[in-house]
């Protein structure tokens, strides 16, 4: 016989604090909202491309040379406004607002060479209690890992004390990790809270590793500043190298800085055309080698992001390429004007570049100043002038304050 028909249900009794109606009015306007988001993403901008801006015809600031250096990679502003220098060759000074030198022993070997040695300097947000500074370099030897050292300096004697390595790409001489090969990352920014360090790891011009779950090339990673594992980062639960990744998918990143608002934000250089500056989240795969605004030094192309939306994409982009290197968000007094914008040496276009943000996500390329030099990074002084250094054996450090101060 045939199967009973099921009659409806009875709709659910009314909560006594609810008015009929309600739970439906409820559930339409979470709908709304839903559709309302979907068409949000659907309908975001999509990046900018600033590689064909023009330089800026003028300068609004004077520009000072200070001291000179063999190959400087970065500076770090200690708190009585003296500064530390690296040179990739390997290197390390403290240098006065005036230009005067001090070299400083006990800074580990490196290997120098193309994109390779002495790199990054950190003061540790604890400094005032514990003068320690963070280095990255590329390791002595046939490993040539990259590698975040911590140590006391000792500005009394001018030496590092009881150096440390607290991290490298392969610990267990992996041979995959290190390697001859140039785009070794290694900058070093501390969240703002002083809790965390961040570090960017390159490819090491082997394009597959930054999609290797089981290196730590082509990554920024996430630690705390003694090196160990925050239990709350993406895959820490996996260890290994997993345990420490934030991002994937990098290819070249030699900037990292936290804005006002409390974003971390990251550029990278990509190859023929396709640099981007990014907003870092964590867990976010941002593509390469599948993807990129640019394509291989061969001519062959590269699939564009939108293609594969799993990626996070980024909010600029430049092609032709600046080739970007070192960041700071500028906070101080000197430049009101420019108090939120970040600032961004350029290296192909040999410029200073400032990048202006919405407030909302979105960024543009405000200005762009030709150096006349390649510029490999910028800093914000005590007193909120600029400082950059130029990329070359006799690179300049440069103090930029407003053009109308004598």
């Amino acid at each position: 016989m045939p199967a009973p028909s099921r009659l409806p249900r009875p709709p659910a009794p009314l909560s006594p604090r609810q008015p009929p109606g309600a739970r439906w009015r409820r559930r339409l306007a979470g709908a709304a909202l839903l559709v309302a988001t979907l068409c949000a993403a659907s309908l975001a901008a999509p990046p900018r491309n600033e590689g064909s801006r023009p330089y800026d015809k003028s300068h609004p600031f004077t520009v000072r040379s200070v001291a000179t250096f063999d190959l400087p990679w970065a500076l770090a502003f200690l708190p009585d406004g003296r500064m530390l220098v690296t040179e990739k060759t390997g290197q390390l000074y403290v240098v006065t607002a005036q230009g005067a030198k001090r070299r400083i022993a006990g800074v580990p070997a490196v290997t120098y060479s193309g994109q390779n040695g002495l790199l990054d300097v950190a003061l540790s947000p604890a400094w005032r209690d514990d003068q320690a500074i963070y280095l990255t370099y590329v390791e002595a030897g046939t490993g040539a890992n990259l590698a975040l050292a911590r140590a006391r300096l000792d500005l009394d004697g001018a030496a590092l004390r009881d150096l440390r390595v607290i991290w490298r790409a392969t610990p267990d001489g992996n041979p995959r990790g290190g390697g001859k090969g140039g785009q070794p990352g290694g900058i070093i920014a501390f969240s703002p809270d002083g809790r965390y360090l961040f570090l960017t790891s390159g490819d090491r011009m082997r394009p597959e590793t930054a999609q290797d779950n089981d290196l730590p090339l082509g990554k920024v990673l996430r630690m705390f500043p003694d090196g160990g594992t925050p239990p709350d980062n993406p895959w820490a639960e996996a260890g290994g190298a997993r345990a420490l990744m934030w991002t994937m998918g990098h290819r070249n990143p030699y900037g990292l800085a936290y804005a006002p608002d409390g974003r971390l934000w990251l550029h990278e250089m990509g190859p023929m055309g396709g640099d981007k500056l990014s907003v870092e989240a964590p867990g976010k795969n941002h593509g390469w080698p599948v993807v990129s605004y640019g394509d291989n030094y061969n001519g062959t192309p590269i699939p564009r992001p939108p293609t594969h939306p799993e990626f996070q994409e980024p909010v600029l982009y430049w092609t032709p390429v600046i080739a970007p290197a070192g960041m700071i968000f500028y906070r101080g007094d000197m430049f009101p004007q420019w108090r939120g914008s970040a600032f961004i040496g350029a290296l192909r276009a040999q410029a200073l570049v400032r990048v202006a943000f919405d407030g909302q996500g979105g960024a543009r390329e405000a200005n762009r100043w030709n150096m006349g030099a390649r510029i490999r990074a910028v800093a914000e002084g005590p007193d909120g002038a600029l400082w950059l250094l130029e990329d070359s054996s006799e690179g300049r450090l440069l103090r930029l304050t407003p053009a109308q101060e004598q």
